[in-house]
């Protein structure tokens, strides 16, 4: 680096100093704006996952239960791949407005819905614009912030689930009881307005177009974005195959693996399927932590309604702990004095996972009091604080400003492929073992097995995840050696 440039950092980092971090008045109105966004996600994630089983129950549609879920994570993979392509080559401003627009339609479309498949649809055009919003969001930060105040920001965007988390499931459970469940849906696209308004200028200003802006615009990578679409298409038909027991499922099946395997070599880091060090694993440790959670996470309510005949407002409040210590999670591991600690931090927090995972269904049991669940999901939810952010902040920190916006969608494809792959095999055993005839039922009692075996089955899967975090610093240590040396 120049002595100018040296320079030009220093006086960046004083003013940075001066006006307090994220929330000082450099950045306050972008951190607000785009956390407010993020809280917008976590009311929706909140509220609709309280809202759901009354939803599947009343559309017949208990049996494509995991769909609902699963459904959203398909389409944004292809909305990442996009998203990243589109802020790289132009900037995450349209990316992230369209990304707002598509998921405030989404939820009118489910909110509307007089069937189940029109329900999943409506989720389907939710997911591909989580998907959008999600990587343009990374990207934002990358380009915005510097690097020293990353930390600081991922860690207020896990607080913004705090609020969610417990407002969340109280009014989606009051609503849907006094309302019904499709004012839940209708409502949240009002909250829409108030992240534009303060968020896009700022973002306009800091973050707009490509990363050099006298150069001309990379084209298109128009064989990621095929492969994308034979991702979120592979990944589908491999759902579809996953809830049909017929012989005759296996040829989508395989015409979805055909389609999957290809596409996720190439859309993710070299070496991520064998855990190679340093970016590959960080990749590949964001799917094995948030699929084994959200694929089990999806079942808590339900679980919580038809096994031990909790009201879906009660329901909902058992995860609703999990915001704060989710956020405390975060918070630790932006604390400098932790930083140099961080593969214990990520090795720690999924112990922590897998403990919850392993102990969450013993509420099958009726000896066992219910709020059981809400304690132990407490837990897993710290130890998903601890690792989520980590990996956030370890992928900027290894990737150059021009690929941030690919490698930001990496991470957000290993997220979200893996909770639609696992949702869909979690869904698979759920409905194989009877849990779609058990939870229409009456009798809350009937095929506990399809409960457990979800919880089991993610527990194992969040166990590999204890490895694979003591494979992510060393590409960071080689990096920062390499750096410094020159």
């Amino acid at each position: 680096m120049s002595v100018l440039g040296s320079r030009v950092e220093d006086v960046v980092e004083g003013a940075v100093e001066q006006d307090g971090g994220v929330l000082g008045r450099s950045f306050r109105a972008l951190s607000v704006g785009i956390v407010s966004v993020v809280f917008l996600i976590a009311f929706e994630a909140t509220a609709v996952g309280t809202a759901m089983p009354v939803a599947a129950r009343e559309l017949d549609g208990v049996a494509q239960y995991a769909f609902a879920f699963s459904g959203f994570f398909t389409t944004s993979l292809f909305g990442m791949v996009l998203a990243g392509q589109w802020a790289d080559r132009r900037g995450p401003l349209a990316a992230l407005t369209t990304g707002i627009g598509a998921f405030a339609a989404g939820l009118v479309i489910a909110g509307t819905a007089g069937s189940m498949w029109v329900f999943i649809l409506g989720r389907a055009v939710q997911g591909f614009g989580g998907g959008l919003v999600i990587v343009a969001l990374y990207v934002v930060v990358g380009r915005a912030y510097p690097e020293r105040l990353r930390p600081a920001i991922m860690a207020a965007f896990a607080a913004g689930w705090v609020v969610p988390s417990v407002v969340g499931p109280l009014a989606s459970g009051a609503v849907t009881e006094q309302l019904g469940w499709r004012w839940v849906f209708l409502g949240i696209p009002i909250l829409v307005v108030f992240p534009l308004a303060l968020a896009l200028p700022q973002i306009r200003r800091r973050a707009s177009g490509p990363v050099d802006a006298d150069a001309a615009a990379a084209p298109l990578d128009r064989r990621r974005v095929r492969l994308a679409l034979g991702i979120a298409l592979g990944a589908g038909l491999v759902q579809y195959a996953a809830q049909d027991p017929r012989p005759l499922s296996l040829i989508p099946g395989a015409a979805g693996a055909a389609l999957l395997v290809p596409a996720v070599l190439g859309l993710l880091p070299r070496g991520t399927y064998r855990a190679a060090r340093g970016l590959p694993s960080v990749v590949l440790l964001r799917g094995v932590c948030a699929g084994s959670f959200v694929a089990a996470e999806s079942f808590v309510p339900l679980m919580l309604v038809t096994q031990r005949g909790l009201s879906p407002t009660l329901a909902g409040l058992s995860l609703a702990a999990g915001g704060g210590t989710w956020a405390l999670g975060s918070w630790l591991q932006s604390r400098p004095r932790l930083a140099p600690y961080r593969e214990r931090l990520m090795t720690a927090g999924m112990v922590l996972v897998v403990v919850a995972l392993l102990t969450a269904p013993s509420v099958l049991l009726r000896s066992v009091p219910a709020w059981i669940v809400a304690v132990v999901w407490a837990f897993g939810c710290l130890g998903m604080g601890l690792v989520i952010s980590s990996t956030s902040v370890l992928l900027l920190r290894l990737s150059a400003p021009e690929e941030a916006g690919a490698n930001s969608a990496a991470l957000q494809i290993s997220d979200a492929l893996s909770n639609a792959l696992l949702l869909a095999a979690a869904g698979a055993a759920f409905a194989a073992l009877g849990g779609g005839t058990s939870a229409t039922s009456t009798a809350t009692s009937a095929h506990p097995a399809a409960f457990a075996v979800v919880f089991l089955s993610m527990a194992v899967v969040a166990l590999a995840g204890v490895w694979v975090t003591r494979r992510c610093g060393s590409g960071e240590r080689v990096k920062r050696a390499a750096a410094e040396g020159s």
